[in-house]
């Protein structure tokens, strides 16, 4: 790779990760083109040269969001309780490591609120919507194997990636707060036998 292409590469990181940061700390609407340019200490054109609006860049950051969440359970040949707790921990480790991992899921709440989204956006976070009800089924596997606690699947679902989607924004916006252990978020789903 180029000297100037990896520099390129690296500005509009610059610029993805400035925005993902104005858009959690002050949302979509309060957030202008400016405040992006300055906070990235670039021009607004060099910043129309990567991204031609703040809608444009808006929209990347949700496919990058979306992208993230794509979890396919069906190709994963493991216990129910295997799967969870590897996704989890796949979670848990992106966000100790990364910390716009958790701001990516601040992003992702919010712009389920807006009404001003592309149709194009909107079937997006649509499909990244439905990780709980793709979950569903895996639990009610978990259950019938005695993996996972008895109960309505689809609220053990909502319970478990709430609990996630909870904790990704509080770390988001306490960077400095420890990730909880993977197993306390799986308890939610784990049927623990009496010893």
């Amino acid at each position: 790779m180029s000297i100037r292409h990896e520099q390129k590469e690296q500005r509009r990181a610059l610029i993805l990760q400035t925005a993902l940061d104005l858009f959690i700390r002050k949302g979509y609407g309060e957030t202008k083109v400016a405040d992006i340019a300055k906070a990235a200490d670039m021009s607004m054109g060099l910043l129309f040269h990567y991204f031609g609006s703040k809608e444009k860049l808006y929209e990347e950051l949700i496919r990058i969001g979306c992208e993230r969440l794509k979890i396919d359970f069906d190709v994963m040949n493991e216990s129910s309780l295997a799967i969870f707790t590897a996704v989890a921990e796949e979670i848990f480790s992106m966000i100790s490591t990364n910390p716009s991992a958790a701001k990516m899921f601040v992003l992702m709440e919010n712009a389920q609120h807006l009404d001003s989204l592309s149709e194009d956006l909107k079937e997006m976070l649509t499909e990244a919507d439905k990780l709980i009800k793709k979950s569903i089924p895996l639990i009610e596997k978990g259950q019938l194997l005695g993996e996972f606690k008895q109960g309505n699947a689809e609220a053990l679902a909502v319970a478990f990636w709430c609990s996630i989607q909870g904790i990704a924004q509080y770390i988001a916006l306490h960077p400095e707060t420890p990730c909880p252990d993977t197993m306390w978020v799986i308890s939610i789903l784990e049927n623990r036998k009496a010893d």
